[in-house]
């Protein structure tokens, strides 16, 4: 078990031949490729970009973006399956960044398993002991109690290939954490999984986190992973980190408008083209003919930040907003019936606006009322509004 530190760590892959004789014979005036997450410079492509943080010891930390963010990249390279380009990586108080994969006392789970399929379980989980020459007796009681933390004593004798996704996925996480890593590397684990199964296997690595006392450092796309899994979330876009926190605090607090709308299901409603009124060192936000004023915690950031009277982008979660016949009026394009809450799509404002309404305390008669084409009105409290400048895209109430 140890921590982690990483240093203004940043990945480049350098230009082939070919590539580096077609940039030579680029004429000055050629316009240049647009290209999609990916920054370019003389020396490469840029996957990871100034990526700097501490791990504590036993930490849960979970990488999260979209694919070609670099989180993948970056697990890579704390692995030492990728050469790191630029920084520093520390294990312990140990300097890695030239030290071989095996000798970094680090377990990775991949993606596809990576199991070898002419062994039995048992010996799959039993194949890094035996690479390290620990004893039958030792090998087999950490084989046996790795089993019977992941239930899958009954498969020992099984071949892959008579396994399920999930059992496999439980004898790839078995193999890692036989052998007591200081830390545990899982790159997108549950992407091969059905919905059930990842829903499943996510209690399972809960579980899992309690029973064995090392670091994790968990890669995924999905958000709602990040949220339950990680003690802290790192959001990555196109190689930079966008905001490091703990789920409810970039879920109450995003840094900026990529996260706000990253995390959320559904996404974050947002208007353009609110207005953000000071009067003294009190706030108000006025979207079309409705006027809130925020709440004192906001109104308090606000006036610390000097913030003063603007055009801003309004941010409010779905669920945040409540119907109300006296708010902005809207009118309903599609109701979708999720069981205990309702999702309605409204035309509001000359955009698409998404609320969720729970159906708890609503008769049959008001949920019907919800249909296409219904009239209604919506409005919020002070106390979820968002507010990020027009300008940076930065929440205004960001120090």
């Amino acid at each position: 078990m140890a921590a982690l530190t990483l240093k203004n760590i940043k990945k480049i892959y350098p230009f082939s031949g070919d590539e580096q004789k077609k940039k030579k014979k680029k004429k000055d005036d050629e316009p240049e490729k647009k290209q999609v997450n990916l920054q370019i410079t003389d020396e490469g492509v840029v996957a990871v970009q100034e990526f700097s943080l501490d791990i504590k010891d036993k930490e849960f930390i979970v990488l999260v973006g979209p694919s070609g963010c670099g989180k993948s990249t970056t697990l890579r390279m704390i692995a030492g399956l990728e050469e790191i380009s630029g920084g520093e990586l520390y294990i312990g108080d140990r300097l890695v960044n030239d030290i071989a994969p095996k000798d970094r006392d680090i377990a990775m789970v991949f993606q596809n398993y990576a199991l070898y399929p002419h062994m039995t379980v048992y010996d799959n989980l039993a194949f890094a002991l035996k690479l390290r020459k620990v004893p039958k007796d030792e090998i087999d009681v950490k084989v046996r109690e790795a089993a019977a933390a992941l239930d899958i004593t009954a498969y020992l004798a099984r071949k892959p290939k008579a396994l399920s996704g999930g059992q496999r996925q439980r004898v790839a996480i078995g193999r890692a954490i036989v052998r007591s890593p200081q830390a545990m590397l899982m790159d997108e684990p549950l992407s091969n999984l059905d919905a059930k199964l990842r829903n499943q296997m996510r209690a399972e690595i809960i579980k899992l986190r309690k029973q064995i006392d090392t670091t994790f450092i968990y890669v995924t796309h999905d958000q709602t992973e990040a949220m339950t899994l990680g003690d802290r979330i790192v959001i990555m876009k196109d190689g930079f980190i966008q905001q490091i926190g703990t789920p409810q605090d970039v879920f109450n607090h995003p840094h900026n408008l990529f996260v706000a709308t990253f995390i959320g299901t559904p996404q974050m409603n947002l208007f353009e083209k609110a207005e953000l009124i000071r009067e003294g060192n009190r706030y108000w936000v006025k979207l079309g003919n409705y006027k809130v004023e925020l709440s004192k915690e906001k109104q308090e950031r606000l006036a610390g930040n000097n913030v003063q009277s603007q055009t801003v982008t309004l941010g409010v979660r779905p669920e945040h907003i409540t119907l109300d016949p006296d708010g902005i009026a809207a009118k309903v394009d599609v109701s979708e019936m999720m069981g205990s809450s309702i999702h309605l799509h409204v035309e509001a404002m000359g955009k698409d606006v998404v609320i969720v309404v729970s159906t708890l305390n609503m008769t049959e008669k008001e949920v019907r009322s919800l249909n296409i084409g219904a009239e209604v009105g919506f409005a919020f409290p002070g106390s979820v509004c968002h507010l990020f400048s027009n300008e940076t895209g930065i929440n205004l109430e960001t120090e």
